[in-house]
Formats: C-alpha cells, structure tokens, sequence
C-alpha cells in the first residue's frame, strides 16, 4: 500500500503540475482553459484503458504465460521509473519556467490544438507509466486491494496538493520533494527488478543462478509489518537467490549514486569521462574472468547398459553404444549370456524424435534375424501342441499331417533403443521365434510362431535413472555456463562499450563548451539554489 501510495503521489504530483502550470500560464494570458482540460481527459482515459487492457490480458494467459508478461511489465516499469527519477531529478528546478515556454510557444503557433496536444501527451506520458508501474507493483504486492487503496489515496492527495500549489495556497519545494520520493522509488523499482528476475525463472526464461543465498524468514515473516514494508513494498523476498541479489544491487547502487551524488562534489568532464573509462575496463575485466573460470562439465554416463529379463530383471547381458566424434549413435553391440555378441550399424535416417519420461531423446528401431543354436531338427504333434500354447498350429490336422516334422529355426529380434545427446537411456529387445515345417503328410511348408519360446530384455531401471540423472544436472549446468561464461560477459561489454561512447562524449561536449567560452551548464545548473514554486 506505501509503495502504490507513493507511486500514485509522485506520478499523480507530476502530472497535476504539468496541469496546474499550463493553466495559470494561460490564466494570466486570458485563454480558454476548454482545450488543455479536453487534452487531460482524453488522456486519463487511455491510461486508464491501458492499464485495465494488460491486466485482462494478463489474467487471460496461462500462469506460465502470465508470468513472462509481468515480466516484461516489470522491466518496462523500472525503465519508466529510473527515467523518470533522473528527468526530474535534472528539471525539478526549472519545470515551471520550461513549461511556460513550451505553452507560449504553442499559444503562438496553432492555439488551442498545441495546448489541447500539449495537456493530453504531458499527461498521458504520467498516466501510462502510472498504469505500468502501478500494475508491475500490484502483482508483486501481497494485498491487490490495499495497493488499489494505497494507489487512489496518492493520485487524490497529489491532486489537492497540485490545486494548492495552482490557487497559490501551497508552497512546495519541488526539488527536495522529488529526490525524496527518488529514493523511495528506486528502492521499489530495485524491488521489481528482483521480481521480475523471480518471474522469470517461473515463466521458464531465466534458469541460471537460482542458487540460495540468505535466508530471511526471521525478517519477512507473513503478517509482520516488516514483511509488509520488506516484500511488499519493497519486493525483498525471504529467499532471494543468487541473481536476483545481484540483480538488485547492480540497480540499486549505481542508479543511486548517479542520482544522489553530492553535487558540490560531482567530477568535471575530463574526471567523469576517466571514471566511466575505468570502469568500463573493470567491467572487461570481469568479464574475461567469467570467459575463462566458469567452469564447463561435460556429461558423464556409464559406458555399458546392464540388461536384464523383462519379467524378473534378472541379469541378462549388455548394451554398449558406439558413437561417433560428433555425438551421432553409430552402433550398437549386443551380448546376451554366453550367446555371441550381436552388433546392429545404426541409421540415422531411422531416427525419431520422441518424449521418454520428460526428456527429448531420439528412438532408434532395428532388426535382427538368425539362427538359435540347440533346437532340435524334427517335431512331433505332442511338441507342436506345446509351441503352440496348448493347441496345434493353424493348418495342421492330426489326420492328414501325423507328423513327424522336420523343423527350421529362426529367431526375428526387435531392439528399440533411446538416446538423449548421443547417449543410450533405455532399450528393450523382444525376440520372436518362427518354425517353419515341411514333411509329415503337409504338402507345402507351414510357418507359424511358437508361443511363450522368445524373450523379453530392458535396460536396467538404476541405469535408466542414472543416465536421466545426469542429463538433467547437465543440462541445468549448461544454463549456468551458458548464462555466466556467455550472456553475462556479452551484457558487461555492451556496457563497458556505453560507459566509454558516454565518456567520450561528455568530454568531448565539454571542449566545445571550453572552445565556445562557456562554462559547462550542468555544473552551473547544479550550484544554483533550489527555488519554491508558487503561481500566481
């Protein structure tokens, strides 16, 4: 509620300031005031529209969905604050008098429509990072209603405090006001850094440093008012992780020292440009570190696949997987008891993208046909009827086909196997035993397939769930290195790259200043008073 409150305060101050000035000036000027209030109401109308528009739309998502828009509306939220901060920060001294300016201009160049044009996009900047702000903080904020409350009661008294100033009946130090609301702001807005980062990793974007760092339950606990003060208003949650502290302070510290600096001690252009420099080369320094000591673990499973019976998982051999240099499954050898080991060259045009327990992996199918040893050459009906299950092959009559038979053996096996980065996960074999008979009183050789005579194998479930294992880990750890040995080294010399372009440039601006005889207008800006607003 304290930070809605002030939200709504400060934005809602701006904007009846703005107002309040556009119309004493054309007060004293004898204008309508019919133009600019048109302008302000139009305004407030879309930032209102705005603002219900992403939270419908926002409720109308999934909760994953959800979760990456408060993200991008928190982001946004906390460029519109910090701009704001530092743009008042630098005007509050003289927004009365650049605003008349502004006004007289208009008046002098298409009248009402300037001044109308004038009110609505003034105001409707305030309103619409009102409505973003405001929005990006009810979703961090432990009570909707309360902020809801907290937001009206600022815009209300912002409101009768801009009329006061108006009627000349207040008496406001526009100057001390802001920064003082400033620092409050970018407390909340390092807040919503924090939970946007938070929400993030929910909406799955950001799956690096999420690793504890303090636990603060003693100090947020629910229902206290310094939970209400730290996580509501402030966004602290009581465990913050790893890259959400550092998140946090890389807003909070240079953004408040940039803004509260002392003035009288605020370095010359020559200093700040050699400031920014060192920075920027401390930041390229960081980051070469990173490059060079985030540590990357290649994934590590076992060598050989335990196979076991389907029905007992009782030990029945191996599954070794040959791949190539590359990672792409080449063959696979097969050793089943004392049998001789069996090797199946594998295709990878058969390769089939499926979904096993959660993981992406790639199935492979293969086939295998060959001779069992030590089965016997002939069969009686008594022995047929036991391959069969209990009954004769379909084809075969006692009466015409007394038997005995002589028999071919074959076995037909299938093996279906699944990888996951070119390692094997899981596979299973079925074996299909074929008989084909001739002789007996049959006229043409009859095939049929004997019942309960092949086998079923697997891969042993604790391989299974070795392998999963280390792939998960791997794969979080590739979110580490990835983020920290790549993104953050990228981020840091984009800004060691602005931190010298800014340097440059403010050094050189400086030397046209010199060249042109002038002294440099922010540092003569920043000795001047601070003078009270009043209107006339």
């Amino acid at each position: 509620m304290l930070a809605t409150f002030i939200i709504g305060l400060r934005e809602g101050l701006e904007a009846a300031l703005i107002v309040g000035i556009i119309a004493a000036f054309l007060a004293r000027n004898g204008k309508s005031l019919a133009p600019m209030w048109i302008g302000v109401a139009i305004a407030i109308i879309l930032s209102i529209a705005v603002g219900v528009a992403l939270a419908l739309v926002e409720k109308a998502l999934p909760q994953a969905a959800q979760e990456a828009m408060e993200t991008v509306i928190g982001a946004i939220a906390v460029i519109f604050v910090t701009g704001m901060v530092f743009w008042m920060n630098n005007h509050a001294r003289d927004l009365k008098r650049s605003l008349e300016a502004e006004a007289a201009e208009a008046i002098g160049q298409t009248g009402a429509v300037a001044l109308a044009s004038m009110a609505f996009l003034a105001v409707l900047r305030e309103g619409f990072e009102t409505s973003v702000f405001l929005l990006a903080t009810f979703s961090a904020a432990q009570s909707t209603a309360y902020a809801a409350i907290g937001a009206v009661s600022g815009i209300l008294l912002a409101i009768l405090i801009g009329w006061g100033i108006y009627i000349g009946g207040v008496k406001l130090n526009l100057s001390r006001f802001f920064r003082i609301t400033g620092a409050f702001l970018i407390l909340v807005a390092a807040g919503l850094v924090l939970s946007s980062l938070r929400t993030a990793h929910e909406a799955g974007w950001l799956n690096a440093g999420q690793q504890a760092t303090v636990n603060l339950t003693w100090l947020v606990a629910p229902g206290t008012i310094r939970s209400a003060l730290l996580t509501g208003v402030l966004g602290i949650p009581a465990d913050p992780r790893l890259i959400e502290v550092i998140g946090w302070l890389a807003y909070l510290v240079p953004v408040g020292l940039i803004v509260y600096w002392p003035a009288a001690h605020r370095p010359n252009a020559r200093l700040a440009a050699q400031i920014k420099c060192v920075i920027a080369a401390c930041l390229l320094l960081i980051a070469a570190i990173l490059i060079v000591g985030t540590p990357y673990m290649p994934l590590q499973t076992p060598v050989t696949a335990p196979f076991v019976a389907t029905d007992s998982n009782a030990p029945a051999g191996s599954l070794t997987l040959m791949s190539t240099p590359s990672g792409l499954p080449e063959s696979l050898t097969l050793a089943l008891g004392d049998a001789q080991e069996e090797s199946f060259a594998i295709d990878p045009a058969t390769a089939t993208p499926e979904d096993y327990d959660g993981l992406d992996t790639i199935a492979y199918a293969l086939t295998d046909t060959f001779e069992p040893a030590d089965r016997p050459d002939t069969l009686d009906l008594n022995e047929l009827v036991a391959l069969g299950g209990g009954r004769l092959p379909t084809g075969i009559s006692p009466g015409r086909n007394p038997g005995p038979f002589t028999a071919e053996w074959s076995v037909h096996r299938a093996l279906k196997i699944w990888t996951v980065e070119g390692r094997l996960l899981d596979a299973s074999t079925r074996d299909a035993m074929i008989v084909t008979l001739s002789g007996g009183g049959l006229q043409t050789p009859r095939s049929f397939t004997a019942r309960n005579a092949g086998a079923a194998f697997s891969a042993d479930p604790a391989y299974r769930e070795t392998v999963k294992s280390a792939v998960l880990r791997h794969a979080a750890h590739l979110h580490e290195y990835r983020f920290w040995a790549r993104f953050m080294p990228a981020v840091l010399l984009l800004a060691a790259v602005f931190l010298v372009l800014a340097g440059l440039s403010g050094l050189s601006k400086s030397r046209k200043a010199i060249a042109s005889g002038q002294d440099c207008p922010t540092n003569t800006h920043r000795a001047k008073g601070t003078p009270y607003v009043t209107h006339s």
